[in-house]
């Protein structure tokens, strides 16, 4: 190995680990705005009469987040790059907003408590998903299905009601997005490896934001399902 080649593997392993750092910095930028506009809106009951008093309110939030989210997905790479970013950070709060209502379900010590198993278990899925040689592609595609068939189950027991079906779906949940956390932190490996030399700071925030997208909602999913297992219920 001459001297030359060895700078170069050093300069792509440099770039590699900063896309990867710029990810995870805007997915935990992504967690804490999500927690405080939660933890804001649950302490104003003008807000939450305002967001939650009306039963149009909340599909229409989630509808946005949804949109949001395959607009973001689809048009990225023709976005500004801060403009990708305002999405994202307008998705996360929004995301918030849609997620305070657990401070009135759930008590804080249960909902803090969550967090931290649900930070574990996502670290280490994470870090699997670092350092295994094991291609992932064909798990993500079963993962996939099986969040499709998860979310029709969940909107089918909006209209059933079943508590026992929803902790089958909330462990089922749990395992899936664990899957996906592995798979996705492979795929943004993979992105970072495959990025050309001569990527722009734009392109390289455009990416970072999309890696930050997935592995925040696929937190946020794993969370959400958690604490259905894990929450205490409110006096």
């Amino acid at each position: 190995m001459n001297a030359n080649t060895s700078f170069q593997q050093t300069g792509a392993v440099t770039r590699v680990n900063a896309f990867i750092r710029s990810t995870y910095n805007w997915m935990t930028i992504g967690l804490v705005a999500t927690g405080l506009t939660s933890f804001f809106v649950s302490e104003s009951p003008a807000l939450l009469q305002i967001m939650f008093g009306n039963p149009i309110m909340p599909i229409a939030m989630f509808i946005g987040l949804i949109v949001l989210c395959g607009f973001l997905g689809a048009r990225v790479h023709k976005m500004q790059a801060s403009t990708a970013t305002g999405l994202f950070v307008t998705l996360t709060v929004l995301y918030g907003v849609c997620l305070a209502p657990i401070f009135l379900a759930y008590t804080k010590a249960s909902i803090a408590s969550t967090f931290f198993i649900c930070a574990a278990t996502f670290g280490s899925a994470s870090i699997y998903g670092m350092v295994t040689k094991k291609d992932l592609t064909g798990m993500g595609q079963f993962l996939m299905m099986g969040l499709m068939g998860i979310i029709i189950a969940m909107i089918i027991n909006i209209f059933i009601g079943s508590s026992a079906m929803q902790t089958i779906i909330s462990m089922i949940a749990v395992v899936l997005f664990t899957g996906l956390t592995a798979y996705d932190t492979q795929k943004l490996r993979s992105m970072a490896l495959t990025m050309p030399d001569n990527a722009t700071g734009a392109m390289i925030r455009k990416g970072a934001i999309m890696g930050a997208l997935s592995l925040y909602l696929d937190f946020m999913g794993l969370f959400v399902h958690l604490l259905q297992l894990l929450g205490v219920a409110r006096d």
